[in-house]
């Protein structure tokens, strides 16, 4: 059954609170998508992101859709045009990712019912996708943003207000962006690539876990 909007959104900010990462798994094909994404799932990371610029990226978020439970949230990346965002939720997807703000896409997420994280870069653009209805402000690259600078950013918005750093971020800078006030991050290639095994994924997101638990 589809969650409602709130009920989405109450458990992405809880999700983002216990363990703040989304795992980026461009490239991924369906016949791997379950076990690199059940690899990364057993690491502690429980939001999944299949962007859709990977191979036939619907059939992989059906996939991981009808493979986890309500304790793991699936979500589609690099989602453009909003008529894809209709076919995200057909698939199964509660998170639409964007690299760009379009109040457009948000607008079409919000209305869908599931959770709208889009791409900003500046203060305007990240009010601008609050404005819109948006969830979450995705600050991407983050390779251009210092901590110094999400912490600016992070000043001026509402207290409320979920930021993701994406882009670049590495095990060993987590920790300076969350002082910096990041509520959360998305990583990519340093946890997935194209052919990377299971195992490997799973090390990956394992070691980013254990980084900002301290553990390291």
């Amino acid at each position: 059954m589809q969650m409602s909007n709130t009920q989405n959104s109450d458990r992405f900010r809880q999700i983002v609170a216990d363990v703040p990462f989304i795992a980026i798994l461009r490239g991924v094909c369906p016949d791997e998508v379950v076990a690199v994404a059940q690899s990364i799932r057993d690491a502690g990371i429980r939001i999944i992101e299949v962007p859709l610029n990977s191979p036939d990226p619907f059939t992989s978020i059906a996939k991981l859709s009808a493979h986890f439970g309500s304790d793991t949230i699936i979500g589609a990346g690099t989602v453009l045009d909003p008529a894809d965002v209709a076919r995200c939720r057909e698939a199964g997807a509660q998170i639409i990712v964007s690299p760009n703000m379009n109040a457009a896409v948000v607008k079409a997420t919000i209305s869908s019912g599931m959770i709208s994280a889009p791409g900003c870069f500046t203060p305007s653009e990240a009010f601008a996708a609050l404005d819109a209805g948006a969830h979450a402000i995705k600050l991407f690259p983050g390779e251009m943003i210092s901590a110094a600078g999400v912490k600016a950013i992070r000043a001026v918005l509402p207290k409320d207000a979920i930021v993701l750093v994406v882009g670049g971020v590495s095990s060993e800078t987590v920790g300076q962006y969350r002082e910096a006030g990041a509520d959360g991050f998305g990583i990519g290639g340093a946890v997935y690539r194209a052919g990377y095994s299971p195992e490997i994924a799973g090390k990956n997101a394992a070691r980013f876990v254990d980084a900002l638990r301290g553990t390291a």
